[in-house]
């Protein structure tokens, strides 16, 4: 790492939206990427299904538009959705110039059909798109000589006005203070610009198809920051993980559903969804991933069945190699017999406000992808929206930051980090308790099914945990476990109270004591 760690631009995420938002810079400014982890750890490398585009002649703008607005319940904001669903075309597009080899049929893309979708609109690189893209946009990003990849850097918090040397309230962002995972320093990254590409905050529950770093970093900083929060109440339940109690967190696409898959009861084998819901297994998640909750729990079972064994086997082979693949190490041959599923936690529909440029409410910060509530997604994200999402508000920010660039000002002398006044902790296995006992509580009392008695307890346990992890925080050395456990009480108390505030069901909000749906539509919004 070179010792000047001043930018131009600094990005938080090494995923689909910070590299995208990097590589649409590199050509004028020096951009540094900080990723907590390894490079390609983030959410979008996990990604199995693929990218929602019009590339069909029977399909329309209008069509797509209106299948995200249905799915979202009518809390999206319709000009983001028309903004992302008409940029969505061109991205595609840029991607395959990338290098992205998406699977081809005829003289086009094959194009998959998902839950929520009136028409076959999803591209895909078999059921590992996501890997895919997070390849591509690496080594783009590799070869740029302006980009500067930082692997191992886990984010504490932004750097505001309030940390320079000459204290300023104008809470203009700087940069990021980050731990050095190797050795375990704290350093500073500074720029006129930085973009939060954090990704959500699935950890904060039990079961969730998130990668391990999902813990709401980017979240809980801009709040701590002074950004507002907008429907963090709105989680996703994805209705389809695997279930095994060695293999956790293996995501079985939705796109399995698309091609014929049908969920049964373990018990008799009966296909359930159509006595749910008149599109059954392509209905849109919430409604799907609600249904197997009521059989599991009305039934008593750990799991239901996914079963898309009557389709040829060929066929199954090569939609879903990836699946098939890891299935068979377990014991499973999908094309022969029924996969085990449970509904786990699987996106973050809530975040950071923003507008269509990326930015946020503080001046220097903006947002792109799962960290940011951009109006796309309503109270229910339409699958294969979100990889979209995220190359088209990486794009905007961009463009933004690129046009008013000369009217940023210099970062100022900022404070180096101070560990004077702290100790190495003597009690790690509190940080470790308490991150379990979130996500357990999470799960039980902030689930698919809530109710306020529910919340209520759950409100009361946040609470004495941050009292907890402020006590722990303010006497010792970060480290960071520490800085994802105080991040993680940070975004359930914003789940909590956001749950809490909105006295009806609609989308991924189900509360058993406002079971109906109010007139009109309104976001949560939160104000630290």
């Amino acid at each position: 790492m070179a010792e000047d760690q001043s930018f131009d631009v600094v990005i938080l995420g090494s995923g689909a939206a910070g590299l995208t938002a990097a590589l649409n810079l590199a050509d004028r400014f020096r951009v540094v990427v900080l990723a907590k982890g390894g490079l390609s750890e983030g959410s979008t490398a996990w990604a199995q299904g693929g990218i929602a585009a019009v590339l069909d002649e029977g399909d329309t703008f209008e069509h797509h538009i209106e299948d995200t607005m249905v799915a979202g319940a009518g809390l999206n904001d319709r000009e983001t959705v028309e903004f992302v669903v008409e940029n969505a075309p061109a991205a595609i597009a840029r991607l395959a110039e990338l290098g992205v080899p998406f699977n081809e049929e005829g003289p086009g893309w094959h194009l998959t059909r998902e839950g929520g979708h009136s028409h076959r609109r999803i591209v895909h690189v078999d059921d590992a798109t996501g890997w895919a893209v997070q390849q591509a946009l690496e080594r783009a990003a590799h070869a740029h000589p302006n980009i500067t990849l930082v692997p191992d850097r886990v984010a504490i918090d932004l750097v505001t006005g309030r940390h320079g040397v000459r204290y300023s309230g104008d809470g203009r962002v700087w940069g990021v203070y980050a731990i050095n995972r190797q050795t375990g320093g704290v350093e500073l990254f500074t720029g006129r610009a930085s973009i939060l590409a954090t990704g959500g905050a699935g950890r904060t529950y039990l079961y969730s198809t998130a990668p391990r770093g999902a813990t709401g970093d980017g979240i809980a900083m801009a709040w701590r920051a002074g950004c507002r929060v907008s429907n963090m109440e709105f989680m996703q339940f994805h209705p389809t993980c695997l279930y095994n109690l060695e293999v956790k967190n293996f995501l079985i696409t939705e796109a399995v559903r698309g091609e014929g898959g049908m969920l049964k009861l373990p018990t008799n084998g009966h296909r359930f969804m159509p006595d749910f819901d008149p599109r059954a297994e392509l209905a849109p998640r919430d409604v799907v991933a609600r249904a197997i909750d009521h059989e599991i729990k009305r039934l008593g079972l750990d799991y239901v069945h996914l079963d898309i064994s009557h389709q040829p086997p060929e066929f199954v082979k090569d939609h879903f190699p990836t699946i098939h693949a890891k299935l068979m190490t377990l014991g499973i041959d999908i094309t022969k017999q029924p996969i085990p599923v449970v509904p786990a936690q699987h996106y973050t529909c809530g975040g950071v406000i923003i507008d269509l440029h990326g930015c946020t409410d503080l001046p220097g910060l903006y947002a792109a992808g799962e960290v940011s509530e951009s109006g796309l997604h309503g109270a229910n994200r339409l699958a294969s929206n979100s990889l979209l999402e995220c190359f088209v508000f990486g794009e905007a920010a961009a463009k933004h930051i690129a046009a008013n660039f000369d009217s940023f000002p210099e970062p100022p002398p900022i404070r180096p980090w101070d560990e004077s006044r702290v100790t190495d902790s003597d009690e790690e296995v509190i940080v470790q308790h308490n991150w379990r006992e979130i996500r357990r509580f999470m799960w039980d009392y902030v689930g698919i099914v809530r109710t306020d008695k529910r919340l209520e307890r759950a409100q009361h346990r946040i609470r004495l945990l941050r009292q907890e992890v402020a006590d722990y925080y303010g006497h010792f050395r970060v480290t960071p476990d520490l800085v994802e456990l105080r991040n993680l009480v940070e975004v359930a108390d914003l789940i909590v109270r956001s749950a809490l505030s909105r006295k009806e069901s609609r989308g991924l909000h189900y509360t058993l004591d406002y079971p109906d749906m109010l007139a009109e539509a309104r976001d949560t919004v939160l104000a630290p």
